[in-house]
């Protein structure tokens, strides 16, 4: 055997078949099962077929039809031209198209030189491009200045108001953009701008709640006499004036009978 079973193995009391299953005693691997073969399960030994000649297929045997892969007809193109002189065809030049794939905008290209002179296009070089090249690189170099100054970092001590204000200014225009990074560049900026949001919801909630309460109903209790004139005033003729204090309410001798209707008859007979 491969594992041998523990003889004084015995069920824990705490064990509960219908929780924990079966109980089954533990065991430990058979030493001598390393040192000599044979232990364990016994299988059938298999031996190589040398009939075997692998997996079948059906055989299979030319085609005397086949004529090859199929291929569309050709006919020969009755327009078909070549042009042997391909420049002398050519209409003179009128402009000169660029296609170009940026994210900048306002480029301008002037100055375009079509030709073979070398010494052409240098000098007219030296006439437009870089004197319009020394021009703009000043002027990108004072306006550099100019964002440097005004990105310039402000200490919280200083100027608080000018502190937060540089930094939400920030936050907002890098989260046009991208707004997870936004958040990862500047997480506090974030944080405080969402828990900013919510404190005022909350303000805005409770506001509308104190608003928006409804008032208890007010109910009124009715007097005996109040349902004696209520009654007076319901059953008298329209040209009957009630007076304008009340009435004491009359002994129940001389109150009015109030007949009841023949619903109230009918549940009554029902409750009997």
């Amino acid at each position: 055997m491969v594992n041998l079973t523990f003889v004084d193995a015995e069920k824990p009391e705490e064990w509960d078949d219908e929780e924990d299953g079966d109980w089954i005693a533990p065991t430990v691997r058979n030493p001598k099962c390393d040192e000599a073969p044979g232990c364990g399960e016994w299988k059938r030994p298999y031996k190589a077929n040398p009939l075997y000649k692998g997996k079948w297929y059906a055989p299979m045997i030319d085609n005397p039809e086949y004529k090859g892969e199929w291929a569309p007809r050709k006919i020969p193109n009755p327009n078909f031209f070549e042009d042997l002189t391909p420049v002398k065809s050519l209409v003179p030049i009128g402009g000169v198209g660029i296609e170009l794939w940026t994210m900048t905008e306002d480029i301008l290209f002037d100055n375009l030189y079509v030709g073979h002179s070398v010494e052409d296009a240098r000098k007219l070089a030296e006439e437009t491009y870089f004197v319009k090249k020394a021009i703009e690189e000043a002027a990108e170099k004072a306006e550099k200045e100019v964002d440097e100054e005004e990105e310039a970092v402000v200490d919280f001590k200083a100027d608080p108001v000018e502190f937060i204000r540089n930094k939400v200014f920030k936050f907002l225009d890098l989260a046009k953009i991208d707004p997870v990074l936004a958040f990862k560049t500047q997480p506090e900026t974030g944080a405080g701008l969402a828990l900013a949001g919510i404190t005022l919801f909350g303000m805005l909630g409770v506001l509308l709640g104190f608003v928006g309460a409804q008032q208890k109903p007010i109910t009124k209790v009715l007097r005996s006499s109040d349902h004696y004139m209520r009654h007076l005033a319901d059953t008298a003729p329209h040209s009957l004036l009630l007076p304008r204090r009340p009435m004491r309410p009359l002994p129940m001798s001389r109150r009015p009978t109030l007949r009841p209707s023949r619903l109230q008859v009918a549940r009554r007979r029902i409750r009997r």
